[in-house]
């Protein structure tokens, strides 16, 4: 029973990084929801929290069991693993459908996030005049991000670590989307498009033996683009981790309330009535990424018409909704179960 009951854990730790991974690759979706809704959240950053010098010296020392069990390594490993295969696999699905099914896609989202903001909100009980200040520069903070108009392509490669620090900030924190700050950083398509699309013609040039790219000041710029970026990823997910948990150790509502904050905020970017604006190439055709999908650029919002496809978009809010709350009943089932 009890091995049963851990290989039901695995399944679903792998599950909660696919839907981790693909919210954090769709521009405005943030993964800290995910975090937030399935119930993992503060074990999330403080199991990234543990990735710090005393790690490094177990590490560094051979004492590998130790590092494993020290930063929480099955969690951790596991969560990865569901990101990562969700990249090649749910991502991609979710890709296909927003390009078939846009409106209908982001009204699912539009729900979950009404459904997540229910969800955090209805066992927080400590409001007072600090948490409603915080829930609105939350609001103010959200709001104003998703309306913002993108910057213009900076390959700086200050620019790129401070990029890479942001990008990770939606696995942290929820409702701040980190792919739709990089469209608003203007650096969207230079980090996570051309840069990626260098490291996978570097390897194919390596597997057929060729070498001539080390001689491509273009292909080795962009290497050193992507170096500088992934560094900062791994900064910026190691240095929130440790502000975040800080903070939500000494200011747990505050910061709840200013993440609630940031949750209704965002509901400006995935407002389901837009158009999609996508970056165009030279020739004035949209830019596509190395797996053949359409590169956003921006949105423009509207008010809908009420018709057949608005109906059905609405129904598609509360399907939304539906799925929040069915993650919330089973959480709750299962947490009995385990007590």
């Amino acid at each position: 029973m009890e091995s049963t009951r851990t290989l039901k854990d695995k399944i679903f730790l792998v599950l909660k990084g696919l839907g981790m991974g693909a919210a954090n690759k769709v521009p405005g979706v943030s993964g800290g929801v995910v975090a937030f809704v399935a119930g993992f959240y503060e074990e999330f950053i403080y199991s990234l929290k543990k990735i710090n010098g005393k790690a490094f010296k177990l590490l560094i020392n051979g004492r590998y069991k130790s590092f494993y069990n020290y930063i929480n390594g099955r969690f951790i490993s596991l969560l990865f693993f569901g990101m990562i295969v969700s990249y090649f696999s749910v991502s991609k699905v979710l890709d296909y459908l927003i390009e078939n099914y846009e409106l209908y896609v982001w009204s699912v989202f539009f729900g979950m996030i009404i459904g997540s903001i229910y969800y955090i909100n209805k066992d927080f009980k400590d409001w007072n005049y600090r948490t409603y200040t915080s829930l609105a520069i939350g609001i103010l903070l959200g709001a104003g991000i998703s309306f913002l108009n993108p910057a213009k392509e900076n390959d700086n490669l200050w620019f790129v670590f401070f990029c890479g620090i942001i990008s990770v900030s939606g696995m942290t924190l929820p409702g701040f989307s980190g792919s739709f700050i990089l469209i608003l950083l203007g650096n969207y398509v230079l980090l996570l498009v051309d840069s990626v699309n260098a490291l996978y013609d570097t390897f194919s040039d390596i597997f057929r033996g060729n070498f001539d790219f080390i001689h491509n000041s273009q292909r080795i710029r962009m290497l050193k683009v992507l170096a500088v970026f992934t560094l900062g990823s791994v900064t910026g997910l190691v240095t929130f981790s440790h502000i975040l948990s800080y903070i939500l150790k000494r200011y747990k509502s505050i910061t709840l309330s200013a993440i609630i904050g940031f949750i209704v905020g965002s509901l400006g970017v995935v407002w389901p009535w837009k158009y999609t604006i996508y970056k165009l190439s030279e020739d004035g055709k949209p830019m596509m990424d190395s797996t053949g999908t359409k590169i956003v650029a921006n949105y423009q919002r509207y008010i809908p018409e009420l018709n057949t496809e608005t109906y059905y978009a609405i129904a598609y809010i509360f399907m939304g909704v539906a799925i929040v709350l069915a993650l919330e009943y089973y959480g709750q089932k299962t947490r009995k179960i385990n007590e």
